[in-house]
């Protein structure tokens, strides 16, 4: 089968072709793979996702176009029924999707050529996907690196330079220096942005920078001793940037305050809820002192149970203040029947062996924990939480 003829490559904001099915294979689930002696869907490679759209069949019907790969220069179409080999289609193409892709891919290419000039740096990895563009670069950017590569980025957008991508011959190669993620072999094709990037790329690009738009760093993480770095271009980059002011004006109107205060609005608030949280756990000791004092002193085995919000550490000090009064065990479940429970359980002034009682929440409850001898923790579901606690003060070491 001859190679797939790539109608992007001669046009990249074609939005509709002509072509003839060369082979259709059911590949179950409803699914079919077509291959066409030519195609302008962009297949999923070089880290970007796959055009969209639909083929229209010799009679009329839409088959959307699901999936679409590239393997030996055969392009293959995952639609959602069969057409007849060597039938005509009309190809139509998803282009707000395609157009997007293109966006962000040049964005990325504009991106990465600066980081490699200033840096030295290499982009190591790369995805484009429908919600995320991703670079990664073999090493550390600042916050101040990345707002000013952001800001040369940009101002290169502006200019609305040429993107140039063509074909070069094996000779006119040997006097380019050009930018590779890997070895590459057969035809290269060069994507040069002048004066910024000059770099091997197989996707489909906008003809001018200006058609970016604007390009936004939306986050930054350390990654393999580099850097990964997440952009947005173009209509995706000003629905973030909206997404983001629709945020600062909801604060605003809760907080009655303007947008420059917002930050200082927040630090009071967080301030304030510190405040309150201290004094509502200083509360609540007291309220468990006066209830562990109301508990008599005679009886074994003392089991509470307190709310889901009743938190680790005062169930440790609950638990260690029953169990220097009590014998046998003594412990907290804190949950709801519907969620399930946290236990702490801790062997009383006789020193019973916790770790036995473990095995029986284990075996008996489905019990999920470990511990050692003095004290176990753990969790478990029981629509009967009395009843478990009743086998935990009936168990005798």
């Amino acid at each position: 089968m001859a190679d797939t003829l790539e109608l992007y490559y001669e046009d990249a904001y074609l939005k509709e072709f002509e072509a003839t099915v060369t082979s259709c294979k059911d590949g179950g689930d409803g699914s079919f793979f077509v291959c066409l002696d030519r195609t302008a869907f962009f297949p999923e490679q070089g880290g970007q996702s796959c055009d969209q759209g639909k083929l229209i069949d010799d009679s009329g019907k839409e088959h959307t176009v699901k999936y679409v790969s590239i393997s030996d220069g055969i392009i293959t179409h995952v639609i959602d029924g069969a057409i007849s080999e060597g039938s005509k289609v009309h190809g139509v193409i998803d282009f707000d999707h395609r157009f997007s892709n293109m966006q962000q891919h040049t964005g990325e290419h504009i991106f990465s050529g600066i980081v490699h000039s200033r840096f030295g740096y290499d982009n190591v990895g790369f995805h484009l996907s429908d919600s995320e563009v991703t670079m990664d670069y073999n090493g550390p950017l600042t916050d101040e690196d990345i707002a000013r590569i952001e800001l040369s980025v940009n101002e290169a957008i502006w200019a609305n330079l040429e993107v140039k991508c063509e074909f070069p011959s094996d000779t006119e190669l040997e006097t380019i220096d050009y930018r590779s993620k890997k070895e590459l072999t057969g035809a290269i094709r060069i994507v040069t942005i002048p004066g910024v990037d000059v770099c091997a790329c197989c996707a489909p690009h906008v003809l001018r920078t200006g058609e970016i738009g604007l390009l936004k760093v939306v986050k930054t993480q350390n990654y393999k001793g580099g850097i990964r770095v997440s952009i947005l271009c173009g209509k995706r980059a000003l629905e973030y940037i909206n997404g983001e002011h629709g945020i600062v004006e909801d604060l605003v109107g809760i907080f009655t305050t303007s947008q420059d205060k917002i930050v200082e609005s927040v630090g009071r608030l967080q301030s304030d809820l510190g405040l309150f949280k201290s004094q509502v756990a200083e509360l609540q000791g007291r309220l468990l002192d006066y209830e562990l004092q109301e508990i008599d002193k005679s009886l074994s085995s003392v089991f509470l149970v307190k709310e889901s919000s009743f938190d680790q550490n005062q169930m440790r000090k609950t638990v260690n203040m029953l169990a220097a009064e009590h014998p046998g065990f003594c412990g907290v479940f804190a949950g709801d029947s519907d969620k399930g429970y946290r236990y702490i359980v801790a062997s009383g002034t006789d020193g019973a062996e916790a770790r036995l009682l473990q095995g029986i929440l284990r075996e008996e409850f489905g019990a999920k924990g470990g511990g050692n001898s003095p004290m176990i923790q753990g969790s478990l579901v029981s629509d009967d939480i009395e009843a478990v606690i009743k086998r935990c003060q009936e168990f005798k070491v």
